[in-house]
């Protein structure tokens, strides 16, 4: 066995074009250090639908350039196949360590399998890459990034033509052309071949942004802005310039790129602590609204003054905000989301008329929606334009919710005041997760599998009505590894997630409101509920 590694670290070391990463495995090989060796050999990163993501290093197991390049000639071969010989891939990528080494190995790649590359101009948001998909007429676009996760990891995101990510059956045949490659040597890498872009698809992305907001609308609203230390800033100031909003106050300590996300463990508005700074920003200039980008800008957080503390929205909570300000401006098409996601949408959607989608977890599949004028998914995802960006933008959708604040502001209102008059007209829809980040993914298998032997029959006190294994599908999705209760005034679904190595289940409950006076009662019965049905459902299934 231990032989049989070191043969194998010693193949990958030969065909490895990457002297950082040779050298690392090399030092590895010498010492004889079987763990490490064998944690890099015991697999290959899988290509799923969030394409690959992964730590960086050497070896199979690890994000690197002889992964990324394998990747590229199976997505290859897989356009090829497909008839689209002599199309174009777009490229772009974030400011991780090696990005723009991983998006010039996929371009020459695409360049010396007969396919036309054009890469972007400098790192940029992710969806100026999905934007640009479309606009140029793609065939399909690589976005090398691992968006919010740890600084020591990178990532491989695919959209084809249609400017939105891949789906099955895709995953699986460009995961087998991927395998079919026996050697990184009969993959033909020419030094050039290649367009880089200038800046004219980010000024028709720019262009585009306007389009979210309402001509005439007040622009008002004082933002303090916070970048994540990733590639949001330039873009958003530029479009809120456009806008003729106020310029946001930037979090300088976060504003530029850096790989390394000093001052955030994760960089990840979600995260607790990854906040911190923007608060103290606000605190410091008194805005009417904190806006934050996950480090590809993708993502958008909001954060609001409740009482004398700032608190972060929700993203359900922000969801809805949204939805409403697009119902009152008269908003025609589907509404869609997620169905980890607040089912307050569908309520919306069915008081102002509009046909209304519930898909599995993913902006690929939001993306999809026949006929889709709003997506959004509880992760702090939301396509505001899905004739322009087919995914999540955390750009338009700052534009978008900086005009509602706007607009509030004008009347003497907030955000806040419009969440209290969402719950009067439709019953609070109070969300929560629980989730657990694990190191042996095995307790996350074994965690569903309790769960599937000996489901509860009720979670705080509340009966089950309904109980249902995603994998089986139903008659609106396809199967997904996920568990669903349906309980009276409840729901909760549990599943492993796509990009992390987490458990996550999301609770959420709904109480009615029958007048504003009833909220403060009807929150803590939220919150009474919630507390009990995380404990209940944390013992059944052993986490």
């Amino acid at each position: 066995m231990h032989d049989d590694l070191i043969a194998r670290a010693k193949t990958w070391l030969a065909e490895d074009p990457d002297a950082e990463t040779r050298d690392e495995l090399a030092k590895l090989i010498e010492a004889g250090d079987v763990t490490e060796l064998a944690a890099r050999f015991s697999g290959t990163l899988q290509f799923g639908t969030a394409g690959l993501r992964g730590e960086l290093g050497a070896g199979p197991m690890r994000m690197n350039r002889t992964v990324v390049i394998r990747a590229a000639a199976g997505l290859a071969a897989y356009l090829k196949a497909k008839g689209e010989t002599g199309g174009l891939v777009v490229i772009g990528y974030d400011a991780r360590y090696k990005s723009a080494d991983f998006a010039r190995d996929t371009a020459a790649v695409m360049t010396g399998a007969g396919l036309r590359a054009a890469v972007l101009p400098h790192p940029l948001p992710t969806p100026v890459l999905a934007y640009a998909i479309r606009h140029l007429g793609a065939v399909a676009g690589v976005e090398v990034t691992a968006s919010h996760n740890p600084p020591r990891d990178n990532g491989y995101k695919v959209y084809l033509g249609d400017g939105s990510q891949i789906v099955p059956p895709a995953d699986a045949e460009i995961a087998a052309e991927i395998d079919a490659i026996a050697s990184l040597n009969d993959v033909p890498r020419p030094e050039s071949g290649w367009e880089t872009l200038d800046d004219a698809v980010l000024d028709a992305y720019l262009a585009r942004t306007d389009a979210v907001l309402a001509q005439g609308s007040p622009r008002t609203a004082r933002t303090v802005y916070t970048a994540m230390h990733g590639v949001g800033k330039d873009v958003l100031l530029a479009a809120f310039a456009r806008a003729g909003f106020p310029e946001p106050v930037l979090v300088a300590e976060q504003a530029e790129p850096d790989p390394d996300f000093p001052t955030v463990a994760f960089p990840n508005p979600e995260e607790p602590g990854a906040m911190d700074l923007a608060f103290a920003r606000a605190r410091e200039t008194d805005p009417d609204l904190i806006i934050a980008n996950d480090p590809d800008a993708d993502r958008c957080a909001v954060a609001v003054k409740d009482g004398a503390e700032w608190r972060m929205l929700r993203g359900d909570e922000v969801g809805a905000l949204l939805a409403a300000h697009l119902v009152r401006r008269g908003a025609q098409g589907v509404f869609a989301e997620s169905i980890v996601s607040s089912s307050l949408l569908g309520r919306i959607a069915e008081k102002a008329n509009l046909p209304y989608e519930e898909t599995l977890t993913g902006f690929k599949w939001i993306a999809r929606v026949e006929g889709l004028r709003y997506g959004y998914e509880e992760a702090l995802g939301y396509c505001v334009d899905p004739d322009g960006v087919r995914d999540k933008d955390g750009i338009t959708a700052a534009l978008l919710i900086t005009e509602l604040a706007s607009e509030l502001k004008e009347a003497g209102r907030t955000l806040l005041d419009l969440l209290d008059d969402l719950a009067v007209e439709h019953g609070l829809h109070a969300t929560d997760q629980l989730s657990v980040r694990v190191e042996d993914l095995s307790v996350i298998a074994d965690a569903m599998r309790r769960l599937r032997e000996q489901p509860p029959t009720e979670l705080a006190g509340l009966a089950i009505a309904k109980a249902e294994d995603l994998t089986q599908g139903t008659d609106k999705l396809p199967p997904t590894d996920g568990l669903r209760y349906t309980l009276d005034g409840a729901r909760v679904i549990v599943r492993p997630s796509g990009t992390e190595p987490k458990l996550k289940c999301y609770l959420e409950v709904v109480v009615p409101v029958p007048a504003l006076t009833d909220l403060p009662a009807a929150r803590a019965k939220a919150t009474e509920l919630l507390t009990a049905i995380k404990r209940d459902l944390s013992a059944a299934a052993g986490i």
